[in-house]
């Protein structure tokens, strides 16, 4: 019986792929409707996604096959929604945040952060979450937790290190800050930036016996990288894969929305957002891990220990050895900045952008968007070479002369580019169109007009709650894929401005703090051990319900100026749905 189990366990995946789709026939043959089908499509596509019976890419690709074959969408139409501006955006973004990790300029700022903060606790708590936070608001947050958690145990190794040795009093290089795992038989493949390339390191070495308190100090460490990771994404449109679905979805479901949601709306919102989300919990986890001694967090009256010393040289030294800044670290530098800045102000809505006044269209608007930019931008790189230009000899050719190789190339882009996650927003962006198609969303409206007699706070709350729970054991970019086409129909038959409960839902789907499996960065502290589920658990439940808690002040204070939320929009007016609503329908003030 035990052997039946395990073979049942072992071919989970396949059973559940080949059985799902079976166990749901009922529905769309006992009610023949395009809104049935397209509700069995979405059902099948996010049992999937939770299960993982499939790679999430792949599910992604099943309204391709699946609507043309219900006659709900041409194949065509299904088609585009996989390549649309949101997804170019993503690709664009991503190349620059590419660039800025191959050439190392994401160590170098996260190391002088460093120095300038300091090692005592809780700055230097403070000090990596804001490194950690920062970075995640521009490349990708696994990579910044795969950076930043190295640079945390080596720091602490010598914090806790016998302060009579001889690596306390010298300070010496500390092996597990290396962001590569040393080995003796396999060849090393050196990249153009002359860096090994980064993989996630095992914990070597002999494990340091700590204290309890040493111990709380090493959890707390731990979770504040992936936790900051997590709230950094919170900041910026293109700091994490959700914010572009909502961005996506908005577009495809309001197309005359006139771009609500883009690069200069979204960081008015979720950056304050994410500050006082930060400082909070930078304040729970100095009470949960250090305890209530703020004099003895902060270092005051107490005398500089060897230890402290010696963590600070580590420090010192890595940033050393990276050397003085190259050309190709300044010229990305350069680049990062240009893009930032030609994103804020190509429409930045309180006055006319370049945008508008260069490249207007019919009506005054930008006919350029948030993803023309960032592909621009990248392309430059392509283009741009990383050293400056000269006759420089080959070393493997002697007589011959070799170009610089460029500040990125395709090789190191297809190995880092994240392609399914491509797929992923697509199919997102599909599902949505196909309930529009279908008629599944004004169905679910009608299903919902009972919810007007409920204040909308108290909805925004709950539903903040419940996408916070579910994406605690679903990937995020599945969770808001899944709701945000219900509750834009919700909000239309309701009389409710769709913003106002999208947003906040929108970056509850980033408050993945309990489990080590909710998101990478979790998965990545879990792995370096010190830590059990149960302390991730304890810690993550309170920043969870204090995150939902500043979501709501959010929403409710200045979310209302920065979208517009005072009354039901007249781009979300459709004819069947919110015949009741009048454009100029206001919302109940918070």
């Amino acid at each position: 019986m035990a052997t039946c189990w395990q073979g049942l366990w072992a071919y989970r995946s396949y059973l559940l792929v080949l059985f799902l789709p079976i166990f749901l026939l009922p529905l769309p043959i006992l009610i023949p409707t395009k809104e049935a089908y397209c509700g069995y499509v979405i059902i099948l596509m996010a049992l999937l996604w939770c299960t993982e019976a499939l790679p999430l890419g792949v599910t992604a690709l099943l309204p391709i096959i699946l609507f043309p074959m219900m006659g709900i969408m041409d194949a065509s139409e299904v088609c585009i929604e996989y390549l649309s501006d949101t997804n170019i955006l993503f690709i664009g973004g991503l190349l620059v945040a590419i660039a800025v990790e191959h050439w190392n300029l994401h160590k170098r700022i996260a190391l002088r952060v460093l120095l300038i903060i300091g090692v005592r606790p809780a700055l230097l708590i403070l000090g990596f979450m804001v490194v950690t936070a920062f970075l995640s608001m521009w490349i990708n947050n696994t990579a910044t937790t795969a950076m930043m958690v190295p640079i945390a145990h080596a720091v602490l190794e010598q914090l806790h290190s016998n302060p009579t040795s001889k690596d306390v009093e010298e300070g010496s290089d500390n092996p597990t800050f290396q962001l590569q795992e040393p080995s003796g038989h396999k060849e090393v493949t050196k990249l153009d930036n002359g860096q090994v390339p980064t993989t996630l390191p095992a914990p070597s070495g002999p494990r340091v016996h700590h204290n309890k308190e040493q111990l709380r100090f090493t959890q707390g460490m731990s979770l504040c990288v992936c936790y900051s990771a997590s709230i950094g994404g919170i900041a910026t449109l293109t700091g994490t894969l959700p914010n572009l679905v909502l961005q996506g979805q908005v577009n495809s479901l309001f197309p005359q929305n006139a771009n609500k949601v883009n690069f200069v709306s979204w960081f008015g919102f979720g950056f304050p957002t994410s500050i006082i989300l930060l400082l909070l919990a930078w304040l729970w986890l100095q009470i949960a891990f250090l305890g209530f001694n703020f004099r003895k967090n902060f270092g005051i009256g107490g005398e500089v220990r060897e230890q402290d010393q010696a963590a600070y040289r580590v420090i010192q030294t890595e940033h050393r050895l990276l050397g003085p800044m190259t050309f190709a670290e300044k010229a990305v530098t350069i680049f990062f900045v240009a893009l930032v800045l030609l994103w804020f102000t190509r429409e930045p809505g309180f006055f006319l952008g370049w945008g508008s006044l260069a490249f207007p269209n019919a009506k005054g608007e930008s006919m350029l968007s948030d993803g023309t930019v960032a592909i621009f931008i990248s392309i430059i790189m392509f283009i741009v070479p990383s050293k400056i230009p000269g006759l420089t000899q080959d070393p493997e050719n002697p007589g011959k002369l070799k170009a610089p190789p460029a500040l990125l190339n395709w090789k190191t882009v297809n190995e880092k580019m994240p392609w399914n996650v491509v797929f992923l927003l697509g199919g997102g962006f599909a599902l949505a169109k196909g309930s529009e198609h279908s008629g599944l969303s004004v169905w679910l409206g009608e299903q919902l007009t009972p919810l007007q007699n409920v204040p909308p706070p108290a909805i925004a709350f709950i539903l903040c709650l419940l996408v916070a729970t579910f994406t605690e054991c679903t990937s995020n970019v599945a969770t808001t894929t899944i709701f945000l086409p219900i509750l834009a129909s919700m909000a239309q038959a309701i009389c409710l401005h769709p913003l106002y409960v999208m947003l906040p839902c929108t970056l509850a789907s980033s408050l993945a703090f309990m489990l080590p499996v909710a998101t990478p960065p979790n998965a990545i502290v879990f792995s370096f051990g010190g830590l059990e589920v149960s302390d991730m658990a304890r810690a993550g439940f309170l920043l969870n319900i204090i995150g939902v808690l500043v979501i709501m002040l959010a929403i409710n204070s200045w979310g209302y100026p920065v979208f517009n939320l005072y009354a039901f929009p007249s781009w979300a007016h459709v004819d069947n749905t919110t015949a009741h609503c009048q454009p100029n329908f206001t919302m109940p003030q918070p």
